[in-house]
């Protein structure tokens, strides 16, 4: 017991006196994430907007699929992109295994369906006289999804922050596709899972507090942008 309390007074150490393996591992670890978030962000929102605001044959059957993939392993999604971008795979004269970029894939695809299928839920919950009223006022059909769009932004919002906890806190694709390279490619997930193995329980727990405060920052935004509602 002693020895655990001690790794806990030196991660703190650590995370106190700005350690340089532990900032890189952070800056690291928020640049791929919030990259992801801003690309899936950039995707999904649009694409939500068109399935809410069209009727077509098959739309609650691709809405329950969006759904399905809400709780898709991530070594899934890792494994479909590792055999796409592997030098066997189509893709893979883009060089795109073992480096952020890879990474930064992944994770999008990871949390597209997250940012879609909440998307769509905040526009379903956006009163229809809203939509109406564009409509009435002659707006076109993009302006009246733009409309209905700011008229759900906080719940987006909620979704986007929702999507990049999901992100930062993944550990299949960042193994498969990041390799977990020192200085490269290694995040908070693959550098808690290695160290630990390692028995360097101070490093992990360290990057487990910084981790921890990141989930309690996005549970306090999302809190406060569902009270915008």
């Amino acid at each position: 017991m002693n020895e655990i309390i001690q790794a806990i007074l030196q991660a703190i150490e650590l995370i106190v006196e700005l350690d340089p393996e532990l900032i890189r591992i952070t800056k690291l670890s928020l640049y791929i994430s919030l990259t992801a978030t801003l690309i899936a962000s950039l995707i999904s929102i649009p694409i939500g907007g068109m399935i809410y605001y069209y009727e077509f044959r098959g739309k609650r059957t691709l809405i329950n699929l969006i759904q399905t993939l809400y709780s898709i392993p991530t070594v899934i999604i890792g494994l479909f992109l590792f055999l796409l971008i592997s030098q066997q795979g189509p893709f893979g004269f883009l060089n795109l295994l073992f480096t952020p970029t890879g990474m930064i894939i992944g994770q999008t695809l990871l949390i597209l369906p997250i940012l879609i299928g909440f998307t769509i839920t905040a526009l379903v919950g956006v009163s229809i006289q809203i939509r109406e009223l564009a409509i009435s006022l002659g707006a076109s059909t993009y302006q009246t999804i733009i409309t209905i769009i700011k008229e759900a932004r906080y719940a987006i919002m909620s979704a986007i922050i929702l999507g990049f906890g999901r992100a930062i806190s993944e550990v299949g694709v960042a193994i498969l596709i990041g390799g977990n390279i020192r200085g490269f490619t290694r995040n908070f997930t693959t550098a808690i899972s290695l160290e630990t193995s390692r028995g360097n329980l101070v490093l992990s727990i360290a990057l487990g507090f910084i981790l921890l405060s990141l989930a309690l920052i996005i549970n306090l935004l999302m809190n406060y942008l569902q009270g915008k509602d």
